[in-house]
């Protein structure tokens, strides 16, 4: 990635020479020498550009002469080296104020220009936030503007800046033609065409996504990488896995968060796969007991990559890669910590009351809905088996019909979208049905296991083959209860990987970065706001592509799911409504809220103890109030909304191009009221933030102990009288175990899950510190102190409540408090690693 450099002017004052009638303004600029990279020489100049005053033959403020970077002076802090060079600037009296610079790298080394601030005599400071990579002018064969951190609309952008904004836009648009290079700052659109990988077999094929009725999908930024060989629709992927997917430059992790993840991606595979891979020992497949999963995490033998494992290697990745792996992997282990679901009480995973907890307060509490209709029906018009008869005496007295009025009987639901793909699903070695778990709500709001229903697809179009599982507790029952519940979790891990994860976070936001760098100018206030909130998606995302969700790759391998993981991804994306991604409308649709025009967040919870929906409404208010404090600054009215041209430009590709797909649907805000425009930004921040928050970062305590999540099963639910029944009969454990994934299938979840959980040192939280970007406006930073005080308040509120004994399902039988969504404001990155809380400002991991 090169070395990292920051530049940053501090004028001490402006000087009139009344000899030559010209001011000259000092300047300091700061270069930051990126982590773990060598130090080189920097050779560049900066001018100046008019924001006041126009030059009538360009059409474009008056430039300046240039300013050259010399003679720095090299300070340490926090393992980063700053070089700090003074400048100034030769500017004639009549060349107004500042309000753009363009830099020149004139050196073969690109670095990294992280903010500026010039100051003008008699007026205030001017400050510049950057944050951005520039190469050497050989390879763009242009040189980078930046315009100053004041805010415009595009009907208020000064005149001398007008013609600069547009071609600053302009620039980084691109035709969708050509392999885009790693200097190139070109925005543009694709499908997800690089999942696949023809050329290395049949069964490495995968259906495009995005741009046909079969298989509707967001869009994905663009690379532009050659064709595969094989299939001309399909990009090929390189021979050897690297890290050098294109993505725009300024959306590229930092060297030392890249170095960071590689670090912990290293030592977790190391600590949990490779150790069994390595086993000589094993007689079987599959773990033998408990206690031999639960000594996978108390190991702490180095494992370095030598030998045989480092020659494997050596064919799979870069040679760059390659040395970072082997790097990594020679420091002291890691100490892992046990999950937290097993930290206080090894069995609590096997309680029905922690189980059914989970649904509101674990990795994955957006699914969970009110039974709307007894017994359940399929889309397809076959009926549930569950019956009055298995669940009217576990209702406290009441009948299925009260019950419901009161809104008392949930429902964990993977049928409808499960059940088309389980021919295919279990014709490759899996064994998994399509699942419904009903519940009841106690009057103390905790929740009561009603029952299991498994289904298959039957011989014959629209019949199903059902099984009804009730709760037990002892003897051969209770053992066939453990191995149905086994099945719902599993069904749910992959809901919660390939949809709650990533497609209803990672891959929805990525089309909103991509038409936001486009068509918003970086001047432009909203630009500034949702800026934050895009740190490091894009890259991730690419990354992703690259070894998670690609054919082959991790979730491929450990998902029940297999080969069609982003092809059920595709079909559920087709129900996806952007109207129903923030909260309250989530909530609404899930029958677990009312429409409430008197409380600030606009609905009432109907599950008091819900701590995802308690802690998500004031986390999502906050937000909210946020976003209209911001919005009002700049749009008085519902006119300067519909006439904002680059806003209006902005909404109308992500309907039309970031997700075309959906561009017919009737559902989409106009964006034409300031209402609308609240709605918008505040779903998105939340999805980008809170959202992500919650379904990411308690990975490790849920997911990490692999039985309480498993990902796949081997074998079906064994029916009486048969020899599975049998063999079930004489160690229900042993065929519990050899009906779960596989040892290495397990811990490479287990690594995955670490890595996921992990905050790296350089992570900003929402309401933690204002953007640099929002210096220049006072009013601003005062509504954004607004918001960190109202953040701060909800985070008292959420220790409170997980105080609090009459809230059960706060911290539940395996006493695990509920911090999935505690802002954590006061973090300024020292305390890294697996929190259990803290909500980043973007989808950084």
């Amino acid at each position: 990635m090169g070395h990292q450099t920051l530049q940053c002017f501090n004028v001490v004052q402006g000087i009139t020479c009344l000899q030559t009638r010209k001011e000259i303004i000092k300047g300091e600029v700061f270069v930051v020498q990126s982590y773990r990279q060598p130090g080189c020489r920097i050779s560049a100049s900066v001018q100046l550009y008019s924001g006041t005053k126009l030059d009538p033959n360009s059409g474009k403020g008056k430039l300046s002469e240039k300013a050259y970077l010399k003679h720095g002076k090299t300070q340490g802090h926090d393992g980063t080296k700053i070089t700090t060079y003074k400048i100034k600037f030769s500017v004639e009296l009549d060349f107004g104020i500042p309000g753009a610079f363009v830099i020149t790298n004139e050196h073969k080394h690109k670095f990294f220009l992280q903010s500026a601030t010039l100051e003008v005599p008699a007026y205030r400071k001017i400050q510049f936030y950057c944050k951005s990579w520039i190469y050497p002018f050989t390879k763009t064969k242009t040189n980078r503007l930046f315009f100053s951190n004041t805010f415009y609309l595009p009907n208020q952008t000064p005149e001398a800046l007008a013609e600069l904004r547009k071609k600053e836009l302009a620039s980084l648009k691109g035709d969708g033609t050509g392999e885009r290079k790693e200097w190139e700052r070109v925005y543009d659109y694709d499908y997800y065409n690089d999942l696949g990988n023809p050329d290395k077999g049949q069964e490495h094929v995968r259906p495009i996504l995005g741009g046909t009725n079969s298989y509707p999908y967001p869009r994905r930024g663009r690379t532009g990488r050659p064709h595969s060989s094989q299939d001309p629709r399909t990009e090929s992927r390189p021979a050897k896995f690297n890290l050098d997917i294109y993505v725009p430059p300024d959306e590229q992790l930092s060297p030392k968060k890249l170095s960071e993840l590689i670090e912990n991606s290293v030592q977790a595979i190391l600590h949990f796969p490779i150790p069994e891979a390595l086993s000589s020992k094993q007689e079987s497949d599959s773990f033998e007991s408990f206690d031999e999963i639960n000594n996978i995490f108390s190991r702490h033998k180095k494992q370095e990559v030598e030998g045989w494992m480092a020659e494997k290697l050596k064919d799979l990745v870069s040679d760059d890669l390659f040395k970072e792996i082997r790097e990594a992997s020679k420091k002291d282990p890691t100490k892992f910590p046990l999950p937290k679901i097993i930290e206080d009480n090894e069995l609590a995973w096997k309680d029905d009351e922690e189980f059914a907890r989970q649904m509101l307060a674990g990795v994955n509490p957006t699914v969970i809905k009110s039974l709307e209709v007894f017994p359940p029906q399929s889309r397809n018009g076959v009926w549930s088996s569950i019956k009055p008869s298995h669940i009217e005496h576990n209702l406290d007295g009441l009948t299925v019909t009260e019950a419901m009025r009161q809104w008392r009987i949930l429902i964990l639901d993977h049928h409808d979208y499960l059940l088309p793909f389980l021919e295919r699903i279990n014709a490759n070695g899996i064994c998994v049905y399509a699942s419904r778990t009903l519940l009841f709500l106690r009057d103390d709001h905790t929740l009561k296991l009603l029952a299991i229903e498994l289904s298959l697809p039957g011989s014959s179009p629209d019949t199903e083959i059902d099984r009804v599982f009730l709760p037990a507790t002892q003897g051969t029952e209770a053992a066939l209860w453990l191995l149905a519940k086994a099945h719902v979790a599993v069904n749910d891990s992959a809901y919660h990987q390939l949809i709650s994860h990533w497609l209803n976070t990672h891959a929805a936001v990525e089309p909103f970065i991509i038409a936001t760098r486009r068509q918003l100018s970086v001047m432009h206030p909203i630009h500034r706001l949702l800026d934050p909130h895009f740190k490091d998606t894009m890259h991730i995302n690419a990354l992703t592509r690259s070894i998670i969700i690609n054919s082959g790759g991790i979730l491929e391998n450990i998902l029940f799911t297999r080969d069609i993981s982003m092809e059920l991804s595709s079909a559920i994306y087709r129900d996806w409504r952007f109207d129903e991604q923030g909260l309250p409308a989530d909530l609404i649709k899930r029958g677990l809220a009312l429409e409430d025009p008197d409380s600030p967040s606009g609905v009432y919870l109907l599950l008091e103890d819900y701590p995802y929906g308690a802690d998500g409404l004031e986390i999502w208010t906050a937000i909210k109030t946020w976003v209209r404090d911001f919005c009002s600054l700049f749009y008085t009215n519902d006119n300067s909304v519909r006439s904002d041209v680059e806003l209006q430009a902005w909404w109308s590709e992500i309907k039309n191009v970031g997700h075309v797909d959906k561009r017919n649907e009737t559902w989409w805000y106009p964006l034409t009221t300031l209402r609308d425009l609240i709605e918008a930004l505040t779903t998105l921040i939340w999805i980008a933030s809170a959202l992500h928050a919650s379904v990411n970062f308690g990975h490790y305590a849920y997911a990490g102990y692999p039985l309480n999540r498993p990902t796949l099963c081997r074998k079906f639910i064994p029916e009486e009288g048969t020899f599975e029944f049998a063999a079930f009969l004489r160690d229900p454990d042993r065929y519990y175990l050899k009906m779960l994934p596989t040892r290495i299938e397990m811990t490479i979840g287990v690594a995955l899950t670490k890595v996921l959980s992990h905050h790296t040192s350089d992570e900003v939280y929402i309401g933690q510190d204002p953007s640099p970007e929002w210096t220049d406006n006072e009013e601003v930073q005062q509504r954004f102190e607004k918001f960190r005080e109202n953040l701060q308040k909800v985070e008292r509120k959420i220790l409170a409540r997980n105080r609090d004994p009459k809230l059960k399902n706060r911290k539940g039988p395996a006493k695990i408090p509920y911090k999935n969504l505690y802002p954590d404001t006061s973090n300024t990155g020292h305390a890294k690693g697996i929190t259990g809380k803290g909500i980043p400002n973007s989808i950084s991991i």
